[in-house]
């Protein structure tokens, strides 16, 4: 099982401090690991393999000009949860790198956004290293804000890695 599926599953459940606590813990902890995703204070809310969804907060730090989520702050969202997927899915002998993204905004970001990566189990063991991510962006009244594809290339890791 990968670190931050292990990671997940542990803070998500602490016993003592509860589960929303946990898992602001581990998304304080995947936000550290890469920094440019903290400036969206993202929220997990769960990561499995093939899924991951986090908020992002509607606040001014994520703000265009119309005091909406900025598209720029959308695609950081849907990468973040792309990441926490990717790594809770990978098998042990595959590496991932992001490839392209391909993305249209569909309607106005004037909610918290909850951002979802979906992959389906038989993608991470195919022979094609082109692997599409499907993601999307949701409001609180379930309007899709935001909709596309982030395309991983998955690889074979060399002896040693």
């Amino acid at each position: 099982m990968s670190q931050v599926l292990t990671l997940w599953q542990k803070t998500s459940t602490f016993p003592v401090i509860g589960g929303a606590l946990g898992k602001r813990v581990f998304s304080f902890a995947f936000a550290q690991k890469a920094p440019y995703f903290a400036s969206i204070h993202p929220r997990f809310v769960d990561i499995r393999p093939n899924y991951a969804e986090l908020v992002i907060p509607k606040r001014r730090g994520v703000h265009n000009h119309l005091k909406t989520v900025h598209a720029i702050a959308l695609c950081n969202g849907l990468e973040a949860a792309m990441g926490a997927l990717a790594e809770a899915t990978i098998p042990s002998d595959r590496r991932w790198i992001p490839k392209g993204m391909d993305i249209s905004y569909t309607a106005k970001a004037t909610s918290d956004i909850t951002c979802i990566a979906e992959t389906d189990a038989a993608q991470w063991t195919s022979d094609d290293p082109d692997l599409p991510v499907r993601v999307k962006g949701v409001r609180d009244d379930g309007t899709v804000v935001i909709e596309g594809v982030i395309r991983l290339w998955v690889t074979e890791k060399p002896p040693g890695a």
